[in-house]
């Protein structure tokens, strides 16, 4: 629900038509991997349904602000520190999403069965099969190619048509990054585990709805720090080295570039207006 409701690096008209359907889209990723009954898919499309509304209605105008402010900074030349700094903006701006997005949660998983988890479980595994083509082929040659070609395109996506030497930049950033896809796939895993404990144990418990609650905020928690301490120093490094990279790269950029990503924020700008202005009262 997150990644369709703050999906600001889409084309403009992916962008709205994207949020307009993103309680939908939701709904059958969510069930992708649950398999709901009816009662459950009737819990789950309302509860969507109300959280859509409340971020249309109480986040989008803060979205319009920030990329207002973004349009007259991208024309400047930046620093890792300032970037590092939206990059928190960011991410306080998703807890502060996920926070209704507790109870709901926890009500779903008061509900779940043990056929369902184990469901749950199958559909990690082959989430995780994806994973390992996309991001730990076997070649390391092959590898580091794909990674590059990542940043490539992330860049072209904000700034158009790179040129040679900017490509050579990237191509040299990917090879010192301290990314390290071994070890995301490892939290990854922890993750999905710590999830599958949570269900169980919530079951075998028949836990309260607070207790639910509690163990839904938790995750949530962890989700943004992790709690093995390798992790958080890995995330911390590559967080600080990425700001860094993206910084140098934006510095080398043309003024026909920058102009180029004023003119996407601004395309971004108009679509999050209209969908707020859309939002119910």
């Amino acid at each position: 629900m997150l990644t369709a409701a703050l999906c600001l690096l889409s084309a403009c008209s992916a962008l709205r038509f994207g949020y307009n359907q993103a309680d939908e889209l939701a709904y059958w990723w969510l069930d992708s991997y649950v398999d709901f009954n009816d009662t459950q898919s009737l819990q789950v499309r309302r509860a969507l349904a109300q959280w859509h509304a409340w971020h249309r209605r109480t986040q989008l105008p803060d979205y319009i602000g920030l990329l207002a402010r973004a349009q007259a900074e991208v024309l400047e030349p930046t620093s890792a520190e300032r970037l590092c700094k939206w990059w928190e903006n960011a991410r306080s701006r998703v807890d502060a999403a996920l926070e209704p997005a507790v109870a709901p949660a926890a009500d779903l998983l008061l509900s779940v069965t043990p056929q369902q988890i184990a469901h749950i479980e199958r559909r990690y595994a082959k989430a995780n099969a994806e994973f390992l083509d996309d991001y730990l082929q076997a070649d390391p040659a092959q590898r580091r190619k794909e990674s590059i070609q990542r940043a490539v395109d992330r860049a072209e996506s904000f700034y158009g048509r790179i040129d040679e030497a900017q490509r050579e930049r990237i191509a040299k950033s990917v090879a010192q990054s301290p990314f390290d896809p071994e070890l995301w796939f490892g939290e990854r895993k922890a993750r999905q585990q710590e999830a599958l404990q949570m269900m169980r144990r919530l079951l075998a418990e028949r836990a309260s709805s607070d207790a639910a609650q509690a163990a839904v905020r938790t995750y949530f928690e962890r989700m943004t720090l992790s709690p093995r301490p390798d992790y958080r120093r890995y995330a911390r490094a590559l967080t600080e080295y990425n700001c860094q990279f993206a910084a140098d790269l934006h510095n080398t950029t043309s003024t026909a570039q920058r102009q180029a990503l004023v003119g996407k924020l601004k395309g971004w700008e108009a679509d999050l207006r209209a969908l707020s202005a859309s939002a119910a009262p």
